[in-house]
């Protein structure tokens, strides 16, 4: 196939390329910011047409989910135009777009997981920027694939898992919030179930997560338990109690049913902590 990946410095982005560069069946034309400003409509158009590919992979996104409140425009120039952008150059070309979203479109006030038939109501304006994103890839493309992630980390890029091994490195406590629930997804596994989903041209709006429902404090605690540290150096604190507190309010719960993926008998992704003890030995590793 001939493919396009976008934003693929990001942590998905890069995850995407990689695993399609190994593939020698793909063409593969991988951009990154620099190179594709998916709001730029009319460079997308362009580059869409000159290369013409049969699918589209979009894992680029304004996913500062502070700045976005401080930054609304940009939030909503690259995650709402960006994707509609997107799902008018994948049309031109015929091309089959696969979108990434975030579990940030619910307002995390359920006391179950999400599925994909779910009431959204995004509590941030980086949460309502990209369910706008998935209305113009709806409304412009009915056959797409959108994908709803969550707490993605990995190899790449600025991640929780990062963030707990630097902090571990210096004495003292961890401190943690207790009542933010999600599931951590990992980009290497995510990477593999959007490339499952856009080889088959599958459509629909799909949650992909690893499994295993934590909270930040408990996943804190696995991370150091992975990386040989003592788990009871993280402290659990309470949302309210942060100080300063963060300008995007985070839903409590964003625990994400992979029903869609069930329901159709496709395979769910790993439980997260086995990616997260592969990751972990990857990031201690590395020279």
């Amino acid at each position: 196939m001939r493919v396009l990946v976008t934003g693929a410095q990001g942590q998905v982005g890069r995850e995407l390329a990689e695993l399609l560069a190994g593939e020698d069946r793909h063409d593969l034309l991988a951009l990154s910011r620099a190179e594709l400003d998916i709001s730029d409509r009319e460079r997308v158009l362009q580059v869409c047409g000159e290369w013409g590919p049969e699918v589209i992979f979009n894992a680029a996104a304004f996913t500062k989910v502070d700045a976005c409140e401080e930054q609304a425009d940009m939030a909503w120039a690259v995650n709402a135009l960006g994707p509609r952008n997107l799902a008018e150059g994948a049309r031109l070309c015929s091309a089959h777009l696969v979108h990434v979203s975030t579990d940030y479109v619910f307002d995390g006030r359920s006391q179950r997981p999400y599925t994909e038939w779910d009431q959204t109501g995004p509590l941030s304006a980086y949460g309502r920027s990209k369910l706008a994103g998935e209305q113009e890839v709806h409304r412009l493309l009915p056959g797409a694939t959108v994908v709803r992630t969550s707490w993605v980390c990995g190899r790449y890029g600025a991640n929780m898992v990062k963030t707990v091994l630097r902090l571990a490195e210096a004495p003292g406590e961890l401190r943690f919030v207790d009542d933010q629930h999600g599931c951590p997804t990992f980009a290497d596994d995510l990477a593999g179930a959007l490339v499952r989903l856009g080889t088959a041209r599958q459509p629909g709006l799909f949650h992909v997560t690893n499994q295993g429902p934590t909270t930040w404090f408990g996943f804190a605690c696995d991370v150091l338990a992975a990386a040989g540290h003592s788990p009871g150096r993280v402290v659990p604190v309470a949302t309210a109690d942060l100080v300063p507190a963060r300008p995007a309010p985070r839903p409590a719960n964003s625990v994400l049913d992979n029903a869609a993926l069930r329901l159709l008998g496709q395979p769910l992704l790993a439980d997260h902590r086995t990616a997260l003890e592969r990751t972990v030995r990857y990031l201690t590793s590395a020279p």
